[in-house]
């Protein structure tokens, strides 16, 4: 290449959001603490860069440390717990006990399922009963007359 294609806007501005591009890929796999070990960087070279930085990482979830806060969402968790540890017998333990506690949660929730249709049900009768017990009084009235 020659030195006119180097130094033309376009070029320039391609190594410049190579470099962002290469510099977030390589802090992202490194984690969490890379980012903040940049950030707390940035702010003592130049602390307005710091404060540009920690904006960055606020929008775009960084302190996060990445993909580690989706296995705190409920239904991930079996994912990350289902690695082997190599020792047979816990991993069996593991799985049994992930398998009895996801039974129990499932039927806490069919409870908790049933129990709404019911208090629902009974809200729904006793409206029924005081708007049956309406009419009946209107009819009796209009019978009165």
């Amino acid at each position: 290449m020659d030195t006119a294609t180097l130094n033309s806007p376009s070029s320039m501005g391609n190594s410049a959001s190579g470099f962002f591009a290469r510099t977030t890929a390589w802090l992202d796999a490194r984690g969490r603490g890379a980012w903040i070990a940049a950030m707390v960087a940035s702010y003592v070279v130049f602390w307005p860069v710091g404060l540009a930085m920690t904006a960055y990482m606020v929008v775009n979830n960084k302190f996060s440390g990445g993909g580690s806060s989706k296995c705190c969402r409920r239904g991930s968790h079996s994912i990350h717990m289902n690695r082997a540890t190599g020792n047979a017998a816990f991993d069996t333990y593991k799985d049994e006990t992930l398998r009895r506690l996801e039974e129990e949660q499932t039927n806490f929730e069919e409870f908790l399922e049933r129990l709404r249709e019911a208090k629902d049900k009974a809200e729904f009768d006793q409206f029924m009963d005081e708007r049956g017990g309406q009419r009946k009084s209107d009819t009796t009235d209009d019978v009165a007359r």
